[in-house]
């Protein structure tokens, strides 16, 4: 399940402890330039006992990677060995905008990156010389450190958010789990493609690996009416999530075969018409990313997702009051308990 970092806190802990009843076993958290991450997870955390929390993700440009090693062994131990380490590079506007960090070579910066928070949560000393890294700086007083901190867990797991080709691949090849957005059933094939690729780089199996989308959910009995909500995050992202020039996730829906209605969505959302851009993204492009309708046949969606490879799929509640989401949440185990998926 993923959170929402905006609702009230009293919200976000009874949403979270209906989800850790009802068997769920993640809740996530994001961060932008609002609230982090962190915070949030650290007293959901002390709010449950059973479910994991999980970054979705930290920002890369936000944090030294020593210091998102020292967070996540201390997260880890807090919530008694239940944090997932989610990373992603973030984007150019903000990066660059608000953390004052160039967006540059993002594939080896999350390689670097990577590297040495696993050598940090290994305790080994961090020495490293890369394109983007270098510790210890040279000609200075500094000397390589290990972790003080003792890790609850030999091994605390590592996704990355990666939506391009190449970054996908790395994904394969470096991290536990992968963070896709926009994935599709449907669509699926060519990115597992990358998965594979990387995995076998590593000398793994695509059986190692976690992929956990995160999927929009709303419930009820018309899939165009349980789309309607869900339109305006789709116009966000494929319209206004980065420029004219450069945007991963314009990229993606045109990869996904909807080139037109991309182009038609980024135009009107770049012209500020944020209505017009929401209605013009297609209803398959939605349906296709999300779980939609009644209770049957999004039963019938999570063993679509399942035969597509994915093994956690995290659901975004939509829903505008805690009885709504809590219903969602209801709705979507009652689900999953149809589909058998995971039987």
């Amino acid at each position: 399940m993923r959170g929402d970092t905006n609702a009230d806190v009293a919200t976000q802990v009874a949403v979270v402890r209906e989800a850790e009843r009802l068997g769920y076993s993640v809740v996530w958290a994001a961060e932008a330039y609002g609230s982090d991450a962190v915070t949030v997870l650290t007293w959901l955390a002390a709010h449950t006992s059973r479910i994991d929390v999980g970054s979705a993700v930290l920002q890369i440009p936000a944090r030294t990677p020593a210091m998102t090693a020292m967070t996540a062994a201390t997260l880890d131990a807090l919530s008694g060995g239940r944090f997932r380490l989610g990373l992603g590079v973030s984007g150019p506007q903000v990066s660059e905008g608000w953390h004052g960090v160039r967006f540059a070579k993002p594939l080896a910066r999350t390689r670097e990156y990577v590297d040495i928070v696993k050598l940090a949560l290994d305790r080994k000393m961090v020495r490293y010389a890369g394109e983007t890294y270098e510790l210890p700086l040279p000609d200075g007083p500094g000397k390589p450190l290990h972790l003080m901190l003792h890790p609850v867990r030999e091994h605390i797991p590592i996704y990355l958010a990666a939506i391009g080709p190449k970054n996908v691949e790395l994904a394969g090849e470096i991290a536990d789990g992968w963070q896709p957005v926009f994935f599709s059933p449907a669509h699926a094939e060519p990115h597992l493609e990358h998965v594979r690729a990387g995995r076998a780089r590593a000398g793994l199996g695509l059986e190692g690996i976690d992929l956990s989308p995160t999927v929009p959910l709303v419930v009820g009995p018309d899939v165009a009416t349980c789309a309607d909500p869900v339109r305006p995050y789709a116009a966000l992202y494929v319209g206004g999530m980065g420029s004219r020039q450069q945007n991963f996730y314009n990229d993606l829906a045109v990869r996904m075969g909807f080139a037109d209605a991309a182009k038609e969505v980024q135009d009107l959302y770049l012209g500020r018409d944020h209505d017009a851009a929401a209605a013009a993204v297609p209803l398959e492009f939605v349906d296709g990313t999300s779980l939609l309708g009644p209770v049957e046949r999004i039963a019938d969606r999570m063993q679509e997702f399942a035969a597509a490879g994915v093994t956690t799929l995290t659901v975004s509640p939509y829903a505008s009051t805690l009885e709504e989401t809590i219903a969602t949440l209801r709705a979507a185990a009652e689900a999953l308990d149809k589909s058998g998926v995971g039987e």
